[in-house]
Parts: C-alpha cells; structure tokens; sequence
C-alpha cells in the first residue's frame, strides 16, 4: 500500500518508528535526527526531520534536535520553555548569536538510548559520551 492511498489517519510505517524513538527520550535529554536515523538503522537526518515536520506535534518534538544544539528556527520560543522545564543543558547564547537564544549543551544532554542501547549496533561515539558513561 503506498503512502498516498492510507486512510487519512493512518502514519507511515517510517514515520511512527520515528515518533516511537522521540517519545522514549527522557526528559532533559536530546537526539539529534541523525542519532534516530542511526537508531532505526533506516533513513537519514532529513527523513527523520521530515517525519518530524509533517508528524511531530504530537510527541516531544523538542527532543530531536540539530546535530548543532541550534534551536528549531521559528519555534526557538516554545522549544526554550520544554528545555527549561525539563532540565535541558544549554549554553549561554553569544552577544553575536541572533537574538541572543542559547542552544543545546549537546555533550551534556545528548542521550544514547540508555538501557535499551545494550545489545543495540546503535550507540554514540565514545567522544561523544558524558564522563560518566564511559
């Protein structure tokens, strides 16, 4: 069955394996579209970010970020609020970053699947590990 004769209520098979990962990251924690296309071991980071764009909205959007910390352009605001609230690292803004908006402490807050990443081919990169994983 092709994408474009599913019922209207129906998601690709892609894109709920996307939203099933950006559900499961913890609060205060990121992904970047890259590490869901490495998880899924399918796609890339501008599928990931596609799903995201047509789908997203009804799971922690925030929580899948670019590889950049940088926040989501034009929806920097909102997204600030969740990483507040949640506990997300972020870095100081620059007095040379456009309206001074912080971005994602990536080192920090990137998450590689914690539990679930044993027996999984997907892990991050030790450099990219917090200390204490190592």
């Amino acid at each position: 069955m092709s994408e474009q004769s599913l019922p209207a209520d129906a998601l690709p098979e892609y894109a709920e394996r996307v939203l099933d990962v950006a559900e499961q990251i913890p609060p205060g924690s990121v992904m970047t579209y890259g590490d869901v296309a490495e998880w899924l071991e399918e796609g890339g980071p501008r599928q990931v970010g596609r799903v995201m764009a047509l789908y997203g909205g009804a799971v922690p959007w925030w929580r899948v970020v670019r590889a950049d910390g940088a926040l989501l352009p034009g929806h920097e605001l909102e997204a600030l609020e969740h990483y507040r609230v949640e506990g997300t690292p972020l870095k100081a803004a620059s007095r040379a970053s456009e309206g001074h908006v912080p971005r994602i402490h990536m080192k920090q807050a990137r998450w590689d699947g914690g539990d679930r990443a044993e027996g999984h081919t997907r892990q991050l990169p030790a450099r990219d590990r917090q200390e204490g994983d190592r």
